[in-house]
């Protein structure tokens, strides 16, 4: 097993020697390899404190892993001890290095080394891991704490997260920096375990980063041969530096206790050009507490019944739970100084280029302006009374007015630009030879791409963009999960969003994936039902600054709905659900629809008669944000004949038509047949829908 060797054979592999020796690194010692001198010894002590830190409060919350921030205390130390270029009184410095803990269960890890940094996390913050309202949450939650570049926990994320951050980074010097005046030069740093080795969604990303030349991307792979439940034998054999050195990536071999070695691998690291970096760091699991240390007990609590023990093997005095001492205080003060007098140095610089190049400035400083939906809607000319298009194609004509009006607007798709439709035509690809290029190729990627996406969002200087098919959402879930989580202004362009879709079937008819997106909280669905609310969705989307949004797109096309102005169907949109069409007698029942069945809807209100009322709902997460009033006034609660239409399951829809109401929906998957076929064989039809009134 490469670099899985059994522990009969650890101790060899963790010699210094050995380790020095290995033709991998061959490092020139010549180059100056430090950004700022290290203090070695203080840094050793400091890393057994930052243990010490991890055990007591992991042994207090009775929760929590010991095993990374025990075993990679010595990588905290040598980032954190002057490899890592950040600024602890500025944590959201524009040229900062990221640091993402890609294997989040390991927060400890994170929350020691910041708080011994100087970021505004106390000892009482430590004291309070994992407890209510506290900065030291279960896992590192972006917004929760200073320093905390995104959300980890789930295993791999952090990877691809990482991934987008260095996409934004290289998107960012090639917008911004000028030959005089570099603003952009930092890297992302990524540090990463076995468990986030063995999703697929690092394997998709950091496929994707070799392919784009990402060079300003470094992994620090702390490998310790274990996993939760057992030794990483049992369930994996991989060579990791053949694997990364197949895909294109350096790869530089170190001993994880060794500081010095650490902190030089990351300096030739960030010299490197033209490739990511992996740093693969042989560590001890746990190290520090001999009775669980290098085995898979060690990776939980398993060992804070152990603490006392080891932290007089560490040197930390009995009588005093999370100990700092006096010296290793001084140390990061002083460090912090000196990161304050970079960062000063930077704003000198970025001073003279905000100067010199005033129109780039005030592109940077519009990463953070507030565009209103109805201002973006004002750039997107009206659709032709007689046109007749899917909202794909809609969404196509929108999205380019959109990406003029909105310059830092990026998009992508996982290999389907010729369906998806969301090429930003006036621009061309990003890639090695195009940093400054809108458009990115994902491959057939869609976890990583979604995960990707949340990287670039989480560095807040881009808006992304992403698109699929619909039914492969299943494929990016448990990032635009995380997206919502985060609150992370994400647009996913998702088409091809119902049976519909027709004849390619059940595989790709996605009856369940919009009810099952509406249920992610803080997550906007919204599927327009013709191109002016396509045009509003797509405003709504983009000027949300709060929260993902997915649109959802059809592939069949939809008459354009002139029985309706075209500015209430652009301003409903924003509400989520407007009434369509008002009955002009005194009101008797109320038809519901969404996206392609709208117009169904509107056919079957033509024969039911005057007292019938259509509301679009092209959005339920919106809709339900309005006023109770403004709710009211679309659905009155004294009308409870209500029949709502949607190519797709029934039960959401529920919440909206009452006991009382029926819901035409498709509760089984679809069926292979032209997608006109496939609607009327399922009983999505005006027809059903009149019916259904009238049995009321």
């Amino acid at each position: 097993m490469g670099f899985g060797l059994p522990p009969t054979r650890r101790a060899f592999l963790l010699s210094p020697f050995h380790v020095r020796h290995l033709p991998l690194l061959n490092f020139n010692s010549s180059l100056n390899l430090f950004p700022m001198a290290l203090d070695l010894p203080l840094l050793a002590l400091a890393a057994n404190q930052a243990r010490g830190l991890a055990m007591d409060a992991v042994h207090k919350s009775n929760s929590g892993h010991l095993g990374l921030p025990l075993g990679a205390a010595e990588v905290g130390a040598a980032l954190f001890g002057g490899a890592l270029s950040h600024c602890p009184s500025a944590p959201r410095w524009l040229n900062r290095d990221r640091f993402v803990l890609s294997a989040g269960h390991g927060s400890m890890f994170i929350y020691s080394w910041l708080h011994l940094s100087g970021y505004d996390l106390s000892l009482n913050e430590l004291k309070n891991f994992r407890q209510l309202h506290s900065k030291t949450p279960g896992h590192p939650e972006f917004h929760e704490t200073p320093g905390i570049e995104a959300t980890t926990g789930p295993l791999g994320q952090g990877i691809a997260n990482a991934v987008g951050f260095a996409i934004s980074g290289k998107m960012a010097a090639a917008r911004f920096n000028t030959e005089t005046h570099p603003i952009f030069d930092s890297h992302v740093i990524a540090l990463a375990g076995d468990g986030c080795m063995q999703e697929g969604v690092a394997l998709e990303a950091v496929s994707f980063a070799a392919h784009q030349k990402l060079d300003n991307l470094i992994v620090i792979f702390d490998s310790n041969d274990v996993t939760l439940d057992a030794m990483a034998n049992k369930s994996q054999d991989d060579d990791f530096v053949k694997r990364f050195k197949a895909l294109g990536w350096n790869v530089q071999l170190v001993d994880g206790h060794d500081i010095a070695a650490i902190a030089k691998a990351v300096a030739k690291a960030k010299k490197a050009v033209g490739a990511p970096n992996l740093i693969i760091a042989k560590t001890i699991i746990a190290k520090g507490i001999p009775e669980v240390a290098g085995t898979s007990k060690g990776h939980g609590e398993g060992g804070a019944k152990f603490i006392d023990a080891a932290r007089a093997g560490l040197g930390l005095p009995a009588d005093q739970h999370f100990f700092v001492s006096p010296e290793v205080r001084a140390h990061f003060d002083g460090l912090k100084k000196k990161t304050e007098r970079a960062y000063k140095k930077w704003k000198k610089t970025f001073s003279e280029w905000a100067a010199a190049n005033p129109e780039k400035a005030a592109l940077l400083e519009s990463r953070s302006a507030v565009v209103t939906a109805e201002e973006l809607g004002a750039a997107i000319p009206a659709f032709a009374a007689d046109v007749k298009l899917a909202s794909r194609a809609a969404g196509q004509q929108v999205l380019q007015p959109l990406a003029a009006k909105l310059p830092l607007l990026i998009g992508g798709s996982a290999d389907l630009y010729g369906s998806t439709l969301n090429y930003i035509a006036t621009d061309k690809d990003f890639d090695a030879s195009n940093r400054a290029g809108r458009n990115i190729r994902f491959g057939i990627r869609e976890h990583a791409m979604a995960a990707m996406a949340n990287g670039i969002a989480y560095d807040g200087i881009f808006k992304p963009s992403i698109a699929t098919f619909l039914v492969f959402a299943d494929y990016s879930r448990p990032a635009m999960r995380l997206a919502a989580l985060c609150k992370l202004p994400v647009t996913y362009i998702y088409t091809h969003d119902s049976v519909g879709v027709g004849e390619d079937g059940p595989t790709h008819q996605p009856v369940e994936t919009v009810s099952g997106l509406r249920v992610i909280p803080g997550l906007d669905v919204i599927r327009p039902g013709d191109p002016e609310e396509t045009a509003g969705a797509f405003a709504a989307a983009f000027s949300r600054n709060d929260g993902p949004t997915l649109l959802a797109l059809s592939r069949q096309a939809m008459p354009i709905l002139n029985e309706i102005s075209a500015e209430a169907r652009r301003s409903g949109v924003l509400h989520g659900g407007y009434v369509a069409i008002r009955e002009t007698a005194e009101l008797t029942h109320i038809l519901l629809a969404s996206g392609s069945e709208l117009h169904l809807a509107v056919n079957a209100a033509k024969v039911l008669g005057a007292g019938v009322r259509v509301v679009s709902m092209p959005s339920f997460e919106r809709f339900k944000r309005q006023s109770p009033g403004y709710r009211e006034s679309v659905l009155p609660s004294s009308c409870r004949k209500r029949v709502a239409i949607e190519a797709g399951v029934s039960g959401l829809w529920h919440q909206f038509t009452g006991l009382d109401g029926k819901v035409i929906g498709i509760d089984r998957f679809g069926i292979s047949a032209p997608g006109g076929t496939v609607m009327k064989e399922l009983g999505i039809t005006a027809e059903a829908v009149v019916a259904a009134a009238q049995s009321l």
